[in-house]
């Protein structure tokens, strides 16, 4: 992994983001519409609230992992580097 990866890691983790952003606003009409059961709307703020909690709970978790893992790899890579141009 070089710096050019570091990108795309960026845009996978803003993906993520817009996506979950996306999947609660839908469920959140779903509940707010007229003519639907009293099962569905429970069905549906349960998925909101769950589905709600990737973003406070997971999404800093994410993006710590992806921060370590492209930080790693720019470490071992240059070690890889080192030794390929006849270092010790």
């Amino acid at each position: 992994m070089a710096m050019q990866d570091l990108y795309q890691n960026v845009l996978m983790v803003i993906l993520i983001g817009m996506v979950v952003g996306v999947g609660v606003l839908t469920l959140d009409k779903f509940g707010q519409a007229d003519g639907i059961t009293t099962d569905a709307g429970t069905a549906i703020n349960a998925s909101r609230d769950a589905v709600g909690g990737i973003a406070s709970n997971w999404m800093d978790l994410v993006v710590t992992i992806v921060i370590l893992v492209t930080i790693l790899a720019l470490v071992i890579g240059g070690f890889f580097w080192f030794q390929k141009r006849g270092g010790r």
